[in-house]
């Protein structure tokens, strides 16, 4: 009789197979952290040798050489990523906001031609001169990194959120070398959850991340941030000022360059392709004059050597103001006009020296030591970032990370809390909401239930989103303004308060073409409070895909939903 193996004789093959699946996601995790690492190190060596190469060069020059010289950088430089942008890449701003959008609405898959047009139009933009940050590009470029990843390990796409989350930690922690910020704004700002199941791959992509850095480039990569000593009593008396001015500078910033970019896209007598360009003749005329003034060029670029310099040295209150009105509108020339770069820099940039300014203007009431305007400064820094991003707990990291001075959390801590009580009074969402919303997209973020009876008893109204974006005009311009907006695939048609029917994108493109009414098909409304398992007989009745949510029978649609909300509910369940 033959002998039993030692599989057969003890039941080795189900912990075997537990083990295996539990040793799998960790292991994803680091391959999705180091490929993001990886990829933002790229890019921030990539800015900086081009920038360092450009602009190092032209401060060397005469007047005259500097001003011909960086007029030719700026004008290059937005003129061809204006062009990349238009008609290869489709890849302005940060990249945050369309992370966010891949991530809840495309199960977080992020095609490669974005990842390569962010990688490259990115270092052109701002090594070029434009105002505007890495970190946020670099967030793009590691989570699309990761979900490429992803889908060549053959990772199912309802599955691919999870990569998407990891790298963007990785990108953020290898970006500003703060592994726990990164973290706290992946959960804050991505997944809005700050007790969200994948924390554990988060942390793992993020520390990822930071080991990269730390191996390629050392334990500081974006700038010089001296250590503080002790501070007085004086500085918190300060600090409500201080938080005060950089939390309305984020407010003036998010505003103007919001009304800006909706401005520019209806503006058609612009060229998409120009748009960066005007915005880079703004910030040429600003950097040149501010260089001129006091020989710092902080307002083309990331500004970091500026911020390094201050922050070490210190700065004049003037100087300091005159900076940070500076790169702001220059700021919100760059992002406003869509070029391509984040929000990050010029942030931490205006606030930092909103605190010197801030400091520099106290101290002639009260003394301040010079411990006392650092830590002015970093309150500022993470007052301006914590009113455009919304995103406290992560504000309040990133100075700290970048100091590793407890002193600093007092006064980081009452900045914030000033910082954001100004923020949402002055505007409902943060900045990145809003420029989803502009651009057609509202996150509906679904938590369904985990078994089957539980699923089909879900209401129809927890599916749909809020009010849907409908055809109410058949003039030409107001089809078209709606085709602008929103990147739809199909739209009710509601006329006169009356539901008409249901139209495609491509059929309103060939009405406004043929001058007619748009086509339609039978609307399919479903009431908010019928479950699925009463309408899924009704899901398969609509060519479009779109399905209308109604309060009762004969009301006016107040929801939308499609079968792809379906998928993606059913992604979190597996999630």
């Amino acid at each position: 009789m033959p002998m039993k193996s030692l599989q057969e004789r003890l039941p080795l093959r189900p912990w075997m197979d537990r083990i295996s699946r539990q040793s799998k996601l960790p292991a994803l995790s680091l391959a999705y952290g180091v490929l993001g690492g990886l990829l933002a190190v790229a890019f921030m060596a990539a800015v900086h040798e081009l920038f360092a190469l450009v602009w190092g060069r032209l401060s060397a020059l005469s007047t005259a050489g500097f001003l011909a010289g960086s007029f030719v950088a700026v004008a290059a430089s937005s003129l061809l990523a204006g062009v990349l942008m238009t008609t290869v890449f489709n890849c302005p701003g940060s990249g945050i906001p369309d992370l966010k959008a891949s991530y809840w609405r495309q199960f977080g898959e992020i095609p490669f031609r974005a990842v390569i047009g962010k990688f490259l139009v990115g270092v052109l933009s701002i090594a070029g001169g434009a105002s505007l940050g890495r970190e946020g590009p670099s967030v793009l470029l590691a989570g699309g990194g990761a979900s490429n990843l992803a889908r060549l390990l053959g990772v199912d796409r309802r599955k691919r959120r999870h990569a998407t989350a990891t790298g963007a930690a990785a990108g953020l922690a290898t970006a500003f070398n703060t592994p726990l910020a990164a973290v706290s704004f992946v959960l804050e700002e991505l997944l809005g959850d700050l007790s969200s199941r994948m924390v554990g791959s988060v942390v793992l992509g993020s520390v990822s991340g930071a080991f990269v850095v730390y191996w390629l480039v050392g334990r500081q990569p974006s700038f010089a941030m001296p250590s503080v000593g002790e501070v007085s009593w004086n500085v918190y008396a300060v600090v409500p000022f201080v938080a005060a001015s950089a939390a309305l500078a984020g407010v003036a910033f998010q505003r103007a360059a919001l009304g800006l970019r909706l401005r520019m896209r209806e503006m058609r007598r612009i060229p998409p392709w120009l748009r960066p360009f005007t915005g880079g003749m703004v910030v040429w005329a600003i950097g040149c004059a501010v260089f001129l003034w006091c020989g710092r060029l902080g307002v083309f670029g990331l500004g970091y050597d500026d911020l390094s310099d201050a922050l070490l040295h210190g700065i004049g209150w003037k100087i300091a103001g005159a900076l940070a009105i500076a790169k702001l509108l220059a700021t919100v020339s760059s992002y406003g006009t869509g070029a391509c770069g984040g929000i990050f820099s010029p942030t931490l940039f205006i606030g930092a020296m909103c605190g010197f300014c801030c400091a520099g203007l106290a101290g002639t009431q009260v003394h301040l030591t010079p411990n006392d305007r650092l830590v002015l400064a970093a309150t500022g820094m993470g007052a301006c970032f914590g009113a455009v991003t919304r995103a406290p707990i992560t504000s309040i990291l990133i100075i700290f990370e970048m100091t590793h001075q407890f002193a600093m959390v007092p006064a980081l801590m009452l900045g914030t809390l000033v910082s954001q009580a100004i923020a949402r009074l002055s505007r409902r969402r943060n900045f990145y909401d809003e420029i989803l919303l502009q651009d057609g997209h509202e996150i509906h973020r679904i938590a369904p239930p985990r078994d089957l009876a539980g699923w089909r008893a879900m209401p129809v109204g927890a599916l749909a989103g809020t009010k849907p974006v409908a055809i109410t005009d058949y003039a030409p311009e107001q089809m078209r303004r709606v085709l602008d907006r929103h990147p739809y695939r199909a739209f009710p048609v509601i006329l006169g308060g009356e539901l008409r029917g249901v139209t495609t994108r491509t059929e309103v493109e060939n009405a406004i073409a043929g001058g007619r009414a748009p086509g339609m098909e039978r609307p399919v409304v479903c009431l908010a409070t019928e479950s699925l398992a009463e309408v899924d007989s009704r899901l398969i009745e609509s060519d479009a895909g779109l399905y209308l949510v109604a309060e009762h029978d004969g009301a006016t649609p107040t929801g939308v939903f499609t079968l792809h909300d379906i998928l993606r509910a059913q992604a979190a369940v597996l999630e």
